[in-house]
């Protein structure tokens, strides 16, 4: 998924001048709380911040005023409008050069909690785009997506895992709006891929965190339409929701509270929970128990079943003693390469093959997250190198690939209840090029795990807009799993 909040058809025609049609720069929904700063340039010229105003349902806000509206969600498919004042508005078929920065943060990837009741520090998202544009009067016309796999083989009573995808396999589709959610669910039965769905909740659900009575009825008649079973909700807790402090606890719990009800009213069994906090889990459980809900906690890259923090996690659990209790494995944590879908995406913004091969050999370390992260945006500010250029790629490089050896998972297998079966690329041998799928496969099987598969498709953190169709790899991926679980269970 480009990094960018500007894209061809940005520019549009405003009788205030100009006005640029902006893009959500992430996978999911954020507040408008989230962004800290846009500026433009116009053929060059800088624009004053007081002749820039962003429009979103219906409301203006200044510049200034974006990081107070921590009540205002931009939701994913939406795109505000960043009006640039001018004395002389633009006139459509007018070619102009338009530079963009946009600082973000993202509310609910924090790096460390605040200290005496002030704000944490969070994960950021710096974009910097400059593009020849040309005043439209409204966005290009959506690509028609034809179905270009055979109908995938049958499941069978012997097949240890059911399949499914989380829709967030398709982020980059759904933000440009090439599907709405009736489309986007069509397009998943059209290939034959189910019958599991999971949904990031954040970015699914256009009232997050509360589901309404209008998405519900959708959701109901797709899945009426479709055959297919709701097999895991993904919540994340949004604890940098306000720029002036972190949540309290009790705010946690609410917010928490309101993500388990929309759950289960969608007809989910399990959470994908990102906060095990043991307070929050003690105040939660009950919640789970009403609601008949299992809560898992997603065990993502860097980390393994093992790790520190992980492990502190377990110890919660053994507290807790509830079989409502257990994990989502992710399987970003047990790669044994970078992607090559990551590497062509940093060779794109600038690296070239001595900086590719740094970044690979940093990642490879024994070192944490954070270290590995600012030894390399280290490396490139030695070489007079923006780690800006990257985006959160700086970042996410280290925590999107973990190196964690596949047979750890068995350490915790009775503890796994969903899974998601992370990938970047299917090769023309029909293998992920960065993940042992046959390994993984083998020690679920002989682990004993018998929950859904959940395909997670993330190579649109790295690649193009269109330069894969993301659906069409899933059900090659299907087909990798299948026929890896089957040749495990025949030597069985």
């Amino acid at each position: 998924m480009p990094n960018g909040l500007i894209q061809q058809d940005s520019l549009r025609a405003h009788p205030d001048g100009v006005a640029l049609a902006l893009t959500l720069p992430w996978y999911r929904s954020l507040w408008l709380s989230s962004v800290s700063t846009i500026s433009v340039t116009v053929d060059g010229e800088e624009v004053p911040p007081e002749d820039l105003r962003v429009e979103l349902d219906g409301r203006t806000y200044r510049i200034d005023e974006l990081p107070e509206q921590s009540e205002t969600l931009w939701f994913l498919q939406q795109h505000p409008l960043l009006v640039v004042r001018r004395d002389r508005p633009l006139a459509l078929g007018e070619a102009h050069r338009i530079g963009i920065a946009g600082d973000l943060r993202l509310p609910y990837m924090q790096i460390a909690p605040g200290a005496d009741g002030g704000p944490g520090m969070y994960v950021p998202n710096v974009v910097r785009q400059s593009l020849d544009l040309t005043v439209r009067q409204g966005p290009d016309a959506a690509p028609a997506l034809v179905s270009e796999a055979a109908p995938p083989p049958p499941a069978t009573e012997s097949d240890p895992f059911r399949l499914g995808l989380t829709l967030y396999s398709a982020s980059a589709e759904f933000r440009a709006g090439w599907f709405d959610f009736d489309g986007l669910l069509d397009r998943v039965a059209e290939l034959g891929i189910g019958p599991g769905i999971e949904i990031v909740a954040s970015q699914m659900v256009p009232t997050y965190p509360v589901v309404s009575d209008d998405f519900l009825r959708t959701w109901r008649a797709a899945f009426d339409r479709h055959g297919f079973d709701a097999s895991s909700f993904g919540a994340n807790l949004d604890m940098g929701r306000r720029r002036d402090r972190d949540m309290t606890p009790d705010e946690e719990f609410e917010f928490s509270e309101l993500l388990f009800e929309g759950a289960k009213k969608l007809g989910f069994p399990l959470v994908r929970i990102q906060s095990a906090k043991p307070e929050l889990l003690r105040r939660l459980l009950p919640v789970a128990e009403r609601l008949e809900l299992q809560l898992a906690y997603e065990i993502h890259a860097p980390m393994g079943p093992n790790s520190e923090s992980i492990l502190r996690v377990r110890e919660t659990y053994a507290e807790l003693d509830s079989p409502l209790l257990g994990f989502v494995a992710d399987f970003s944590s047990t790669m044994h390469s970078m992607s090559p879908t990551l590497l062509r995406a940093v060779r794109r913004a600038g690296l070239d093959d001595e900086a590719v091969g740094r970044l690979q050999e940093i990642w490879a370390t024994d070192a944490t997250m954070r270290e590995r992260q600012e030894e390399f945006i280290g490396y490139l500010r030695g070489r007079d190198f923006d780690p800006g250029r990257l985006g959160s790629f700086a970042h996410l490089a280290f925590n999107m690939h973990g190196h964690v050896a596949p047979s750890e998972w068995a350490d915790i297998m009775p503890q796994i209840t969903h899974v998601h079966a992370k990938f970047y690329d299917i090769d023309e041998q029909g293998q992920e090029p960065a993940i042992d799928y046959p390994e993984l496969v083998r020690v679920f099987v002989e682990g004993g795990y018998r929950g859904y598969w959940s395909s997670e498709w993330e190579g649109h953190a790295f690649a193009e807009l269109g330069e894969v169709d993301p659906l069409i790899l899933v059900r090659r991926q299907h087909d990798l799993i299948r026929e890896s679980m089957r040749s495990v269970t025949a030597v069985v």
